[in-house]
């Protein structure tokens, strides 16, 4: 009820008698770096939207390998799709910072969205986001001919979803480059390189763990 950004997230954006609704239902919970909200192939059994903090979302091969999908965060559902098709968790999410995520139980949710047809729209809407965020990482993948290409619109990405709206793109660059490399689909090394050729053109800053995008236009120009 008391969430200063909730305007700028699409699920947390309710009505207000769907809002003191939402408000009396889940529980809010804290967790550290490296605490596992849910793993894949669990029951789904909750759905967490993500309130502070980012988490990365996985699966992983039979052979073990693991595949960074999406780091979620603020206004993030999880879990949303293997609860209302009924099915086990089909990614894995981990928090890779301290976040604070309200759970909320699987029939809890589906009565509140049954409740109140915003909720259900907003719904619908977060699905459509995970649809259309996996295809531009297989567009990035497939279609992006460089290296710097694919780690620009990553970070991009990133960037814009993370700062839910608002005009400073600021992100906490919690993982490793290896798991860049991973999403980027790209070495180690390479995402080391890149990473230090856009600070010296200052497409981008960091300064420790913050990563600020200075120039999202010249980040989208190596995209093209």
């Amino acid at each position: 009820m008391n969430c200063e950004h909730r305007t700028l997230r699409m699920f947390c954006n309710l009505t207000p008698e769907a809002l003191k609704d939402f408000d009396g239902i889940g529980i809010l919970m804290s967790h550290v770096r490296g605490a596992k909200l849910f793993t894949e192939g669990d029951l789904a059994r909750n759905v967490f939207i993500m309130c502070t903090g980012q988490a990365k979302i996985s699966c992983t091969s039979r052979d073990g390998k693991t595949m960074i999908l999406k780091i979620a965060g603020p206004g993030d559902v999880l879990g949303l799709s293997a609860v209302l098709a009924n099915v086990p968790y089909e990614v894995t999410s981990e928090a890779i910072e301290p976040c604070q995520v309200k759970a909320i139980r699987k029939q809890e949710f589906v009565d509140f969205l049954a409740r109140h047809g915003i909720a259900s729209m907003h719904a619908a809407q977060s699905l459509s986001g995970e649809y259309l965020t996996v295809f531009q990482d297989a567009k990035r993948l497939a279609l992006s001919g460089s290296a710097a290409g694919r780690l620009a619109r990553l970070l991009l990405d990133w960037g814009t979803s993370v700062s839910c709206g608002k005009p400073e793109i600021r992100f906490t660059l919690a993982l490793t480059h290896e798991e860049i490399a991973n999403m980027a689909g790209t070495s180690r090394e390479t995402v080391t390189r890149l990473l230090n050729q856009f600070r010296r053109s200052q497409m981008i800053s960091i300064k420790g763990t913050a990563l600020t995008i200075l120039k999202p236009d010249d980040l989208e120009k190596l995209t093209a």
